[in-house]
């Protein structure tokens, strides 16, 4: 086991596309703070409250939806990625227990998406941070906020790395695997969202961003972070499952 995650790990750290996604990443957060932030107190229905408020400050460092969406799209690749370039039949002839390489990439993806959000919440931090001191705000927000706002963001990052590893898995096609989490993160899961409210702070990414201190669409209420955690955990483990019993062995073609 522990030979088949560190060869995972060097396929991630030698490919160019992991650390593509992670500088997309970046600029994502880089940008959507930068816009955000720069209006902040406007009048407009997508502004934030004033930096010189405990609230403006919260939301000028909060990390954008974008990241978990990343992060997931990098596990989808992880592990469809073997299916596309047709190189599962080696990796299975090297690791043949098949729920054993589908535990080494999900733990391999995890370590990279611990990394994607680590870096998005520092990036949108400095963004958040520098915007409140060039106005000449007190920093409001104590060391254990942000350090919380980042640790959610980073352990969310990484679960939903683990969850893409599990739905590439559950669905071999690259293309329709990353079409599935699009469509899920911007159409299904707002749509349901905002339908039922009460059923919003359950949904993934909502519960992912709130370990992240972020509330997403019309959410009034979040899950505390320890129920975010395990929300998110069983998610991982009822696709992994699904995916170990139906496609994972079924013939590679």
């Amino acid at each position: 086991m522990t030979r088949a995650i560190r060869t995972e790990l060097l396929k991630l750290g030698t490919a160019r596309l992991p650390w593509g996604l992670l500088g997309l990443a970046v600029g994502l957060c880089s940008l959507h703070n930068i816009l955000f932030d720069s209006n902040a107190g406007g009048t407009g229905h997508t502004s934030i409250p004033s930096l010189a408020t405990y609230a403006g400050q919260s939301q000028a460092i909060w990390v954008p939806g974008e990241l978990f969406l990343i992060a997931t799209v990098l596990g989808v690749i992880v592990a469809s990625g073997e299916f596309r370039h047709r190189t599962a039949t080696g990796t299975y002839i090297a690791t043949p227990n098949r729920g054993r390489v589908l535990a080494a990439k999900a733990i391999a993806a995890s370590v990279m998406g611990l990394l994607f959000g680590l870096t998005g919440a520092a990036v949108s931090t400095a963004v958040g941070l520098g915007f409140t001191s060039a106005g000449g705000h007190h920093v409001l927000l104590s060391a254990d906020t942000i350090a919380r706002y980042a640790a959610g963001a980073t352990v969310g990052s990484a679960i939903l790395a683990a969850a893409g590893v599990a739905v590439g898995s559950l669905i071999r096609s690259q293309v329709g695997a990353i079409i599935t989490v699009f469509v899920w993160g911007f159409v299904i899961e707002q749509t349901i969202g905002s339908v039922y409210n009460s059923a919003q702070p359950y949904l993934p990414y909502t519960a992912a961003a709130a370990m992240a201190g972020v509330k997403l669409g019309s959410a009034t209420t979040s899950l505390p972070f320890v129920a975010a955690l395990a929300l998110l955990i069983a998610l991982v483990v009822l696709v992994s499952v699904i995916a170990e019993r139906t496609t994972l062995n079924a013939d590679i073609t």
